[in-house]
Parts: C-alpha cells; structure tokens; sequence
C-alpha cells in the first residue's frame, strides 16, 4: 500500500521545479518511511536539476534532512516509529572492500532503498542521493536513518545530512586539522563556513577565510575565523603566506568547485601541506598543475567526499556537541521556507544571499 505526499520533483533539466502528489510505498525489508521535519536546500540538489549529476529525470529533490521514524519494514532492528533522525547518504554495506579494510567511510556499495517512489501516474522517481527530502515523508533504507537527541532543532541539525558535515569532516577528517595549525579556506558558503568551524573544533591556531565577497567573510569570522582575505582586492596566495609567516598554511581547504581556486589553495600550502577539495565541480572542469611544483611541494592532495565522515559516529557526537552550545549549527540557517519556496530558494542560494534556505513542513 502506498501513501500520498507531497513533494519537490525535477521533471526536466534545468525547468523550474513542482510540486508533486507523490505516492510513497510501505517500508518493505531493511527500509523506513521518514516523516520530514526540515531539510535543507543544498548546491547538490540545483545539480540534479541542472543535469549535473545524471539524466535520471524526474528527480525528487532534497536530502539534508531531519525527521521522525513512521514505519520500518521487516529485518529491522536498530529503528522504531518516533525516532528522530538525520537522514545521509552513506549507508555503509559493511561488506565491501572498503568496510572490510576497516574504512566504512570509503564505503563503495552504501544502501538505498529497493523499492520506488511515483509520481501519482506511477512514473517511477529518482530520490537525490537516494533521500528525496523535499517530501512530507520519504522512503529511504534503514541505514540512512541516524538516530540523534530528540532535544535537537531539526532546521539545524538535519544540515549535517549534507553540507555542514562535508565542511567540517573536510578539516577534521580528510585534512586532518590539528592543534595548533593554520588553516585556508576557500571560499565560504555553506560548506566553506562549516570548515572554518571544523577547524576551531579541531584546534587550529589560524584559521584564514577567504572569498570575494566581504559579507561572506563577515560570516566566516563568525564561526571562526582569525584572518579574512578578499580575494577581489588582494592576491589570496601572497597573503597567505603573509599570514602564516611567508610559509603558506598547512591545510587549504578548496570549498568552491572551481579550477582557479584549487590552483590558489595548491600554491598556498605550506612545505608538505595539504589541499582539500570539497568544492563541487561540474563534469567539464580541468586543472593543470606544474609537476616542479607538485613534487616540490611534497604533501598531500585530496578531495573530500562528504567529509570522509561516518555518520553513525558524526552525528550524534556533532549533535550533542551543538546542543552543549560548542557547534553553533542554528548560525547556519539563513531563513526557513515552505516546501512550495524552493525554486525561489535555488536563486537566493546562486547569489550567495544565503548559507541555507531549510523547508520546514
């Protein structure tokens, strides 16, 4: 038996988005019907329905995500109606080579749910990073359901479904910021603030923002930053260096998905520094990069996919973290929405008036 919702779908690359009757089935096994509280309007989300990430069309959209459990299907053990939950994307398999070398985080086969979700004429949906969040309720498997304190504001804490936690897993994880370090980040939205964040958490004795907007560097010193750099009035690379004492910083975190920001935070590493790219790219992007210099240099290039984080581990921690007030998650909702808003939130969030739009339904 299916129920209707409604929901935001994507029927064709780059229209405006709808909202849809969707008819959401029973949880069948090791699958649960999340009803949404809040999500998030994420870049990922604008991918999809610019036909940057496949051609699956029609995609029901949204998935940085809170909510509570309705229902649970067969063979699940660990989920209950009335758990609250961060919805992810990284359901680990525990089997694959990944997970059996001991790096769930890495995982290459994550979870999603067998069955479909339909249009009310039965045209099968594509659910965004297999949530589709911008729904009443959602189908999801169970293993993307991370159970957290009940006590939390779920605008706030269903960010780390997506954005919030690749920022800051981005300078605790895959960058590995440690006490005492000095820290670039480029640019800072969303993602870009929540690793200035990441790294007031992990210790960082210098913390550089940099972008070429100075409201968005505003912001940044709100979480944590201890230098800004405008980016359109200064070379970033030079002042870098003339932050950290002509060295260059020892992680330059790349938050922007752009070939001449990577080639900026590359050149601004310190001696056996190393570049994280958390930044989306689109499919078509190139870089080019002197191998004098990427030899030289030494260190470590890496990108970040969903900040390396483990989000059985993460959220809990980071949700008591925000709600002991250490993690100011709530700094990070720009404004809430109704579900019928997001197309105008997609504009709001291309002009970079916002860090997040959250539906609240």
């Amino acid at each position: 038996m299916s129920r209707e919702a409604r929901g935001v779908v994507a029927k064709e690359k780059g229209a405006p988005v709808t909202l849809e009757t969707i008819l959401v089935p029973d949880p069948g096994p090791g699958e649960a019907v999340v009803a949404i509280k809040a999500c998030g309007v994420c870049h990922t989300d604008l991918h999809y329905r610019e036909g940057g990430i496949n051609d699956d069309f029609p995609f029901l959209l949204g998935h940085e995500a809170a909510g509570v459990v309705e229902s649970v299907g067969s063979r699940v053990t660990d989920l209950a109606p009335g758990d609250f939950v961060v919805l992810n994307w990284r359901a680990v398999c525990g089997e694959c080579r990944a997970c059996r070398r001991g790096r769930p985080w890495y995982c290459f086969s994550t979870h999603n749910a067998t069955q479909k979700m339909t249009l009310a004429d039965g045209t099968p949906l594509s659910p965004a990073l297999g949530i589709g969040a911008f729904a009443e309720r959602t189908l999801v498997a169970a293993g993307q359901c991370t159970k957290v304190n009940p006590a939390a504001r779920p605008e706030a804490v269903g960010l780390l479904g997506c954005g919030v936690m690749a920022g800051i897993g981005a300078a605790m994880y895959t960058g590995q910021v440690g006490l005492g370090d000095s820290v670039a980040v480029f640019g800072c939205g969303g993602v870009g603030c929540a690793a200035v964040a990441g790294s007031k958490l992990a210790g960082a004795a210098t913390i550089i923002a940099v972008d070429l907007d100075p409201g968005k560097l505003e912001v940044a010193t709100e979480f944590g930053a201890t230098h800004t750099v405008d980016a359109s009035a200064t070379d970033p690379v030079e002042a870098i260096k003339g932050l950290t004492g002509g060295n260059g910083a020892d992680v330059c975190i790349e938050a922007v998905g752009n070939p001449k920001v990577m080639e900026q935070a590359f050149l601004a590493r310190d001696l056996a520094g190393t570049l994280v790219q958390v930044g989306v790219p689109t499919p078509d992007m190139r870089i080019e990069l002197p191998m004098i210099e990427f030899f030289g240099r030494g260190g470590a290039l890496k990108p970040s996919w969903y900040g390396d984080c483990l989000p059985s581990r993460d959220f809990p921690m980071l949700v008591d973290l925000y709600l002991d007030g250490r993690l100011d998650l709530d700094r990070f909702v720009s404004e809430t929405i109704g579900i019928d808003q997001v197309e105008a939130a997609f504009s709001r969030m291309q002009r970079g008036e916002v860090l997040r739009s959250v539906v609240v339904l």
